[in-house]
């Protein structure tokens, strides 16, 4: 495919937060400096007392997702380390079946951290959820937010990609003060 340099090509960004009760999808699509919400939900699993059921479930939907919008990559946030062990070796096994879904279609994938994906989104790596889905409701004009949270996250990891390719002022150095001067659309009022 040969791409006009007038135009640059599009990319689309899966960004995907884990779980095995809830786990969040947003996929995005970059044009230029344009960021576009495409679609973003949650994988419901709750119901589902079987883990292996789940993992197959978390397979099947990511398959179906990576086939309609054939995503150029996945970013995918890793698991945190907590107090519970078995919680967190299923964590792990539903975002490495997330990944296998993106690797059987040669699908790029990039892990970021928790703290790296608040930090990225909202400024502060220990900002809550809550924050998270309010200023990504700003930066990409979402107008409802979704009911569970867990798909603002999935968003905010595609979004935290993009910022980390290089693709926005918040790289390169500058600071927060001379983001806001180059984008006075984006400061909230009190």
């Amino acid at each position: 495919m040969v791409y006009s340099s007038a135009l640059p090509p599009n990319k689309l960004i899966l960004g995907i937060d884990p779980g095995t009760q809830v786990m969040g999808y947003g996929l995005i699509e970059v044009t230029g400096p344009k960021v576009q919400v495409l679609q973003y939900g949650v994988i419901h699993l709750k119901s589902y007392s079987n883990h292996a059921i789940k993992l197959k479930k978390i397979f099947d939907r990511m398959i179906q997702l990576i086939d309609e919008y054939l995503p150029d990559e996945l970013a995918i946030e890793s698991p945190f380390y907590g107090t519970n062990v078995q919680s967190m070796l299923k964590l792990g096994r539903a975002q490495g079946v997330a990944i296998a879904a993106a690797l059987s279609r040669d699908i790029p994938y990039v892990e970021y951290a928790p703290k790296k994906i608040k930090q990225s989104i909202t400024g502060n790596g220990n900002a809550s959820k809550e924050q998270v889905a309010a200023m990504l409701m700003q930066i990409l004009k979402i107008q409802e937010a979704p009911k569970l949270l867990d798909a603002t996250d999935a968003l905010g990891v595609a979004l935290c990609h993009h910022y980390q390719k290089g693709n926005n002022a918040k790289q390169g150095g500058k600071s927060w003060k001379s983001f806001l001067t180059d984008n006075p659309d984006r400061l909230a009022s009190k």
